[in-house]
C-alpha cells in the first residue's frame, strides 16, 4: 500500500477524558489508515493493553499500526511495526529482534541523522519539529521547510514530517517534499475529532 499521507498518533497526554477505544474507532471510522501508540508515563501492562484494543480497531479497517519505542510491546500485540527515537534501542539491534516483515520508523532532526539512517534498515524517517511543538516535553530545534526540503533531497525513504502541524499549514509541509504529515495536538486536540480528520485528509489529498 502507499505510504499513508496522514500519521495520526495517539497520546493520551493529549486526549482528555475520552476514551481510548472510542477516539482510535472514530479515526478509523474518518478514513485514517495509519495510527502510532505513543505513551511516555505509563506502565508496561497499561501500555499493552491499550495498544490491543487499538490494533483491533486498526486490524479491522486494514490501516497499519505503529507503537511508539516499544519493541516488545509491538510483538506483544503483532502490530504492523514500532517507531524508535534517538534514545531507544539501536535500529538494527530492533531489525533484529522484531524481523525483516514489520515495519520500523525513525525520529531524525538534522540531515546528519537523516542521511544515517538512509543507509539502515527502517522503513522511513520521520523528520521535525517542522514548526513548534507543544506535543514533546523537551522538543529539539525546530527545522523548518527549509530543512524539509533538504532532508527529502537526502534520502529516497518515505519521509513522515512531525512538529505543529495543522490543517493550515499541512499542504505547504507536503509540498516541501514530505510523503506524510504526522499529527497529534492538531488533530486530537480538535472539538470534533472526526470532522478534523476528514478535514486533514481532504488538505493531503
Amino acid at each position: 500500500m502507499p505510504f499513508p499521507r496522514l500519521y495520526a498518533i495517539i497520546d493520551p497526554d493529549h486526549t482528555g477524558d475520552r476514551a481510548l477505544v472510542d477516539i482510535a474507532a472514530t479515526l478509523v471510522g474518518a478514513g485514517v489508515a495509519l495510527i502510532q501508540y505513543r505513551n511516555k508515563h505509563c506502565s508496561s501492562w497499561e501500555m499493552y493493553e491499550d495498544c490491543l484494543m487499538i490494533q483491533k480497531w486498526v486490524r479491522r479497517s486494514g490501516g497499519v499500526f505503529i507503537v511508539n519505542d516499544r519493541v516488545d510491546v509491538a510483538l506483544a500485540v503483532n502490530a504492523n511495526g514500532v517507531h524508535l527515537g534517538q534514545d531507544d534501542l539501536p535500529l538494527e539491534l530492533a531489525r533484529g529482534v522484531i524481523g525483516p516483515a514489520k515495519w520500523i520508523g525513525y525520529s531524525t532532526h538534522g540531515l546528519a541523522q537523516v542521511r544515517g539512517v538512509d543507509q539502515s534498515s527502517a522503513d522511513y524517517i520521520a523528520f521535525g519539529p517542522i514548526f513548534p511543538t507543544g506535543s514533546k516535553e523537551n522538543p529539539d530545534p525546530v527545522v523548518g521547510l527549509a530543512g524539509l526540503v533538504a532532508a527529502r533531497k537526502a534520502t529516497r525513504k518515505p519521509l513522515v514530517a512531525i512538529g505543529g502541524i495543522t490543517v493550515e499549514n499541512a499542504r505547504a509541509v507536503m509540498d516541501a517534499g514530505a510523503d506524510s504529515v504526522a499529527v497529534i495536538s492538531g488533530l486530537l486536540n480538535a472539538p470534533d475529532l472526526a470532522l478534523r480528520a476528514k478535514e486533514l485528509l481532504g488538505v493531503l489529498a
